[in-house]
């Protein structure tokens, strides 16, 4: 019975009151009995680990979201950025992704329904072509969506973004003569089309905010947007991103 009355004790006690109160005899023991104690009941290590665990993770979403609100008018009001939607939105979603990522693929027709079902919302897509380095066709895919854009705007852009994902050519199976067929399809001018880097900012910003893969996903009011009212989404977390839009939406 002592080995369960003490520890309870102890933590019963006030705040101030620690074990420099006993000897240093009565502290050897107290330890004993509460390793004790913890040895025989460790659902109460997992129980701690756990909490610590959970507030770890806030602390980090926490240090996220502030870095996402500090940069706030780049991801929502790049000029040269895709977007499909209401330019003065009060709803954003703020993708990140590499055509060349599986999970974004398994996403995408997830958020071209939601285009469809929020049409009030508007979704601004970073072209990040974090896999550039191993598979050269996810830089061009990123130059061309961001070509077409400039080019022919918004709706070419979508029919461009969806297209290259309804092939399901992706983890290196996508290729430069797929990428220009679609941006033929989307209506886009070959002859006109030039290679740019602007891409770079955006891996630049997906680092910055502390993102280690793709996709990775920001919901946030244009207007008013705190630490309570952002949502990061990283992953194809499909019921994260669904739960966050109808939150905002309300």
């Amino acid at each position: 019975m002592k080995k369960i009355i003490v520890p309870l004790a102890l933590l019963a006690m006030p705040a101030f009151a620690t074990t420099a109160n006993f000897t240093p005899e009565q502290q050897d023991k107290i330890g004993e009995i509460a390793a004790q104690y913890l040895v025989e009941h460790p659902e109460f290590l997992i129980q701690a680990s756990q909490k610590l665990q959970q507030q770890q993770l806030e602390q980090q979403s926490n240090s996220q979201k502030k870095a996402i609100l500090a940069n706030k008018d780049i991801l929502l009001n790049d000029p040269l950025t895709p977007f499909i939607g209401p330019k003065d939105a009060k709803i954003n979603v703020v993708e990140f992704f590499d055509y060349q990522c599986i999970y974004c693929y398994k996403i995408a027709p997830i958020v071209e329904k939601m285009q469809n079902n929020y049409p009030n919302v508007k979704f601004i897509f970073k072209e990040t072509p974090i896999f550039g380095n191993r598979w050269e066709p996810s830089k061009y895919a990123a130059q061309m969506g961001l070509a077409i854009f400039a080019q022919k705007g918004s709706k070419a852009y979508g029919n461009y973004h969806n297209g290259v994902y309804s092939t399901g050519l992706n983890e290196g199976k996508l290729t430069k003569m797929v990428i220009d067929q679609q941006a033929k399809s989307a209506g886009m001018d070959m002859s006109k089309f030039s290679v740019t880097e602007s891409y770079q900012k955006n891996l630049q910003l997906f680092s910055q905010l502390g993102f280690k893969g793709t996709p990775a996903l920001v919901v946030m009011p244009s207007k008013g947007a705190t630490i309570n009212n952002t949502y990061v989404i990283n992953g194809a977390d499909v019921d994260g991103l669904a739960n966050a839009i109808k939150t905002l939406t309300k």
